[in-house]
């Protein structure tokens, strides 16, 4: 095996012509942080288990490279999973998984970081692991061994990865990432076992080991509880927030390559109060916090001289809700208009006014328009709590055709609680309707998309309690609007309901579910979330083999009362709470934005501790103002 810098860089430089993207493998991009090796007490990879070309958009990931490089004793790289061709190579050379600065083996770091904002990385995680030479269970690693922590959305039901993670940070990560780092700092220092190492760390908050937790069964193989079976882990892992956004990052990496998304990227406001039911991110993200617009344009002006992009991303899950979107807008406009400079603002609602806001971005580009409404009857939306009148729908779509955008597309779900084929029909119908405005208009230039992607119940929504539908009636849904949808200017997507069953089974999984992922990565499973590697049968055999249905955690319905898998996972939401919402969708009834009126979701008590060590003039959070007492 391949061990020290130097070597990794002489079998690169006869690996690297030999496969694609040879860029992806190289490191050495501008902005990226290259430290002396031996004079940083601390050293973690941060690891984005995708390839390159998607990695290096994830702002997460930036953000927590970029704090920690920050430290003086702390040294952050990077490493990504290299494509087929080149994992092919690099198993066949001996080439061991490396990071991008140095090109030290992962194997060398104190600890590896795994970005996981979705479920269709987890083989991923194995194969990177296998490939860095290390153990996949973390039972089998030693002390000589990295810490394998991971964060990101997905973690908010840890379990499927429990038997392969040492730890998990649940929530955001922008402070407690130093804590973890302090920790085993102070742990190498006292000299401490790992065991000592890993009651550190469960004592920081935010921080789960898996390791101190023993899920049990109920005989119908429900979960009875998750107990801790030592004092230093809590019963319930409170999700960790940081209660003012800290400033944005300004230096990005400039990738050598095309990436996803070669931009740079502003977060103008963290959280949502619209309560969409199936939005897993609206619900693990509360409460809204959100940066100032004078804070906003010094960040673009710094982050556009650092790298040279030529567009710039305005993000948050709900950009028409940030409290200053018009003033932002308009300076945004002022500053950039006429200098080619792409300006996108992305999540934006189904109103005529966010039509005004992207025709404010002057110099921004008439391409397309696009806007989610997730249904298509007002029945259903009023369901999943995204209650926009049809007639609103159309008198949006007439506004984006006389402001000169030919392209609208609208992102659709099926699989909705209580839908019928009717309701599935108005997808159709609908997209029919606006089409036609835009004629009235623009004429045959028109174009309608529409991106149909399959409801899964995620963890900590109100519809957690809901069986998916079956593969028969996704495909029946599948096939009536390809049926339906058809005729000049109209485009369908649909994603393919297989990849769909597997996400909802890790996402809803429990830590049995770790021997499934095991077993499939085994017979080849990886790049599950990519169409042309993912492998239906690979997960129906590795379910066959360890004993269990996956019909399980898809179809069948799930009590009020039944203890969850993620139970011992506090995303601040209360259950009682995403219960009584739950029971109003099937009433068909809505909850208003959170700003009109607290609904009491949980959220508050959460931050006492933070209210606790923050003035309340520094408090930014407009869903709820800090009270005296509370």
């Amino acid at each position: 095996m391949i061990n020290t810098p130097s070597e990794i860089q002489a079998s690169l430089a006869r690996l690297l012509p030999t496969v694609e993207k040879p860029g992806r493998y190289t490191g050495g991009e501008l902005n990226s942080v290259v430290k002396d090796w031996q004079r940083v007490s601390t050293r973690i990879c941060l690891v984005f288990p995708e390839i390159y070309d998607l990695g290096m958009s994830n702002l997460g990931l930036a953000i927590l490279y970029d704090i920690l490089n920050a430290q003086p004793d702390v040294l952050a790289e990077r490493a990504y999973a290299p494509w087929t061709d080149m994992e092919a190579a690099m198993r066949g050379a001996g080439l061991p998984l490396y990071s991008l600065e140095t090109k030290h083996p992962l194997r060398a770091f104190d600890v590896l970081g795994f970005s996981l904002p979705y479920e269709q990385l987890y083989t991923n995680v194995l194969n990177l692991l296998d490939l860095a030479g290390l153990p996949l269970r973390a039972a089998e690693r030693t002390a000589e061994h990295p810490l394998v922590i991971a964060g990101g959305h997905a973690m908010f039901n840890p379990e499927p990865m429990a038997d392969f993670l040492d730890a998990i940070a649940i929530g955001e990560g922008e402070e407690v990432i130093l804590d973890v780092m302090a920790a085993c700092r102070a742990s190498r220092e006292a000299g401490e076992s790992r065991l000592a190492l890993l009651k550190r760390l469960a004592g920081i908050w935010g921080v789960y080991v898996p390791a101190f937790y023993q899920p049990t069964y109920h005989a119908d193989g429900t979960v009875a509880a998750v107990t801790p079976t030592v004092p230093e882990a809590p019963a319930k892992v409170l999700k960790r927030v940081v209660p003012t956004l800290p400033p944005p990052l300004t230096r990005m990496i400039v990738p050598h390559i095309d990436t996803v998304h070669n931009r740079m990227a502003v977060e103008i406001m963290r959280g949502c109060t619209r309560g969409c039911r199936f939005c897993h991110a609206g619900m693990i993200m509360r409460p809204v916090r959100e940066r100032s617009v004078d804070e906003i344009m010094a960040a673009i002006d710094a982050g556009l001289a650092a790298t040279g992009f030529e567009e710039v991303a305005l993000l948050s899950l709900s950009s028409s809700d940030y409290s200053h979107i018009l003033e932002l807008v308009r300076r945004v406009g002022q500053a950039y208009g006429g200098q080619h400079l792409n300006i996108s603002l992305p999540s934006l609602r189904l109103e005529t006014s966010s039509v005004e806001l992207m025709d404010l971005l002057k110099g921004s580009k008439r391409g397309g328009f696009t806007f989610a409404p997730e249904a298509a009857s007002e029945r259903m939306r009023n369901t999943i709590n995204k209650p926009v009148p049809t007639a609103q729908v159309l008198d949006v779509a007439r506004t984006v055709f006389a402001r000169g955008w030919p392209t609208l597309k609208l992102y659709f779900m099926v699989g909705h609680p209580e839908e019928t084929l009717d309701d599935v029909r108005a997808i159709a119908d609908l997209c029919h309707d606006v089409i036609a405005e835009g004629r009235k208009i623009l004429g045959k230039k028109v174009n309608v998309h529409a991106g149909i992607s399959t409801f899964i119940p995620k963890p900590h929504t109100p519809f957690q309690w809901v069986v998916c539908d079956t593969l028969e009636q996704v495909e029946a849904k599948q096939d009536l609007l390809r049926r339906e949808l058809r005729g000049p200017g109209l485009k369908l997507n649909w994603n393919n309901p297989r990849q769909t069953q597997f996400e909802a089974w890790l996402a809803r999984g429990d830590r049995r579910l770790g021997q499934v992922v095991l077993t499939a990565w085994q017979r080849g499973a990886k790049f599950d979330g990519w169409q042309e590697c993912f492998s239906a049968s690979v997960w129906d055999e590795a379910f066959r083999a360890c004993g269990l249905d996956p019909a399980f955690y898809l179809y069948r319905p799930r009590p009020m009362d039944e203890v969850f898998p993620w139970e011992h996972i506090d995303a601040g939401v209360r259950k009682s709470y995403l219960a009584d919402d739950y029971r109003r969708s099937l009433r068909g009834e809505t909850r208003d934005d959170c700003r009109q009126q607290c609904y009491a979701c949980g959220i508050l008590p959460v931050f006492n501790r933070l209210r606790a060590a923050t003035e309340p003039e520094d408090w930014k959070c407009p869903e709820v103002a800090p009270k005296s007492g509370i």
